[in-house]
């Protein structure tokens, strides 16, 4: 489309130039010009884009949006807005012909669930006949179409054609995770939401938002701002968890209507007659629309709330309960999150993505309340992020587990045996037992901890020590299938490290890594 065309209905101020170029394609990165793309020109937390917009002209752009004018090219046209992110999204979602105007698009934020809940909504919606592209951590996909997650929420440029590339291989609705990163940096806006969830607000990012309080308002903007209604979504909604402290505030600052939902019977969406075992969960939910039972091979509270969140999301659709139910047992599992690493030892072994503490917290009290033998738990905490969290981490997993492994996770750029020690700080105050590598030949009896820097001989460890009944823990990394050591990303997935041991059953010699 012309450079007209794309700028039409947009609150776009004047073109400088020639406004009917043909504009081929939209991008922040200047690396990626060719000839025909609308450059825009960002300013960063670290690099500003304008000083890129020779590079940009020199690969073949058509055309230039920026903030600041002094930096305007003279031989190509050029836009000034006052926030190049916010003219961003909008014109890069124009320009892929608007993909969400016409379909379901479920957006989840929050600090934890938000993969699951995703998972679930997509089986809600197939149950309902509707087939659903689902967007997140993990990956971009619908069908047999899969778009390697860059992040979380990529760039609206790249999220918008994401958009448009499942909606062609035959996507009826989207479900994504919407990260605080890309709400503060306006990447989904140009998105337009059906239903917006909040599932929880604990520490997490605090290396990138500094404060609690600057995390939350990151996540508070989803509520106020991208759930207004327009003329293509008149009849949005928000789907708020109660039982978090962040609840009340995010449903005050909604622009949408609120469904509720949490444990106690004062929410619009509650359990009750619940029974949670090792094999999953029982209950009865109740709802605006009617009751009805369901049987999940979920673990635990907080996948129980997961799935209340994806069941207010149904409602809020206005989607059938039969589809509500059947959605939720026809559900399976989740890479990584909480995934049963299958093995003939009699051992329950879950590899988890659990990486801040309240996640720790709440895998862990869902494996204490299924519990039959010992606690073994094998986690780290990521180099090059909030240091904050892993003494508080080190003290959930040596309380909550008999043995607590503490291992590298992504030591990144950072030395490992330093965030080891930081969280054995956190474990210190508990007064318990330090064990010894070689303490732990005929295994142990007492509740303790060991620092096991190579996640690899962490991870053997515990299947070794592991007894039939018992449960080993596997946290931080969950669906990845790297570890990031310096500046290299080495192939290592903890569901794979696990079933090799599990054949092996021997307490690993060899030397540590770093």
């Amino acid at each position: 489309m012309t450079l007209n065309d794309l700028l039409e209905k947009t609150v776009a101020t004047q073109i400088h130039g020639d406004g009917s170029v043909e504009i081929t394609s939209l991008t922040c990165d200047s690396r990626a010009v060719s000839p025909g793309t609308l450059f825009f020109a960002l300013r960063g937390s670290k690099v500003d884009g304008h000083r890129f917009i020779a590079q940009a002209v020199a690969a073949g752009a058509a055309a230039v949006v920026l903030e600041d004018e002094t930096a305007a090219p003279t031989t190509i046209p050029w836009i000034k807005v006052p926030d190049g992110r916010a003219a961003m999204g909008p014109l890069a979602a124009r320009f892929q012909g608007e993909p969400t105007a016409s379909r379901p698009l479920i957006g989840i934020t929050g600090t934890n669930g938000k993969t699951t809940t995703t998972y679930l909504i997509e089986a809600i919606l197939a149950a309902a006949g509707i087939p659903a592209a689902v967007l997140g951590t993990i990956s971009y996909r619908f069908g047999k179409t899969t778009i390697e997650a860059s992040h979380t929420t990529p760039e609206s440029t790249e999220l918008q054609a994401a958009f448009a590339q499942l909606a062609h291989a035959g996507a009826g609705a989207f479900v994504m995770e919407v990260s605080s990163h890309a709400l503060e940096q306006k990447r989904v806006d140009g998105c337009q939401f059906d239903v917006g969830i909040f599932s929880n607000l604990t520490r997490d990012h605090l290396d990138y938002h500094g404060t609690m309080e600057s995390y939350r308002d990151a996540k508070g903007r989803f509520f106020s701002e991208l759930l207004a209604s327009s003329p293509e979504k008149p009849r949005r909604r928000a789907v708020i968890n109660r039982d978090d402290p962040a609840g009340a505030e995010m449903a005050r600052r909604s622009a949408a209507p609120v469904i509720t939902f949490g444990m106690a019977e004062e929410w619009d969406v509650h359990p009750k007659n619940v029974v949670s075992t090792v094999t999953g969960i029982r209950a009865t939910l109740v709802t605006p629309a009617g009751e009805f039972d369901i049987a999940s091979r979920l673990l635990g509270r907080f996948n129980l709330s997961n799935i209340l969140a994806a069941v207010a999301a149904g409602v809020a659709l206005e989607l059938p309960l039969a589809a509500l139910q059947e959605g939720i047992e026809q559900h399976q599992t989740v890479p990584g999150r909480m995934e049963r690493v299958a093995n003939g030892a009699g051992v329950t072994c879950l590899v988890d993505y659990a990486h801040t503490g309240d996640a720790l917290e709440n895998v862990l009290a869902t494996v204490g309340e299924i519990a039959t033998g010992k606690i073994i738990t094998v986690f780290g905490c990521g180099g090059d992020r909030d240091n904050g969290k892993r003494p508080i981490m080190g003290s959930i997993a040596a309380t909550m587990s008999d043995l607590a492994i503490v291992t590298s996770d992504n030591p990144r750029t950072e030395e490992p045996g330093t965030i080891l020690a930081q969280i054995r700080a956190g474990i210190e105050p508990l007064a318990i037992r330090e064990y010894g590598l070689s303490e732990l030949s005929d295994g142990f009896a007492e509740k303790g901890f060991v620092l096991v820097e190579n996640r690899r001989e962490a991870i053997g460890l515990a299947i070794a020590l592991a007894r039939p009944a018992d449960i080993v823990l596997l946290a931080g990394k969950g669906h990845e299938d790297y570890q990031i050591i310096g500046t290299e990303k080495h192939h290592f997935d903890d569901r794979e490290e696990a079933a090799a041991f599990f054949t092996k059953k021997v307490i690993p010699c060899s030397q540590p890594t770093k």
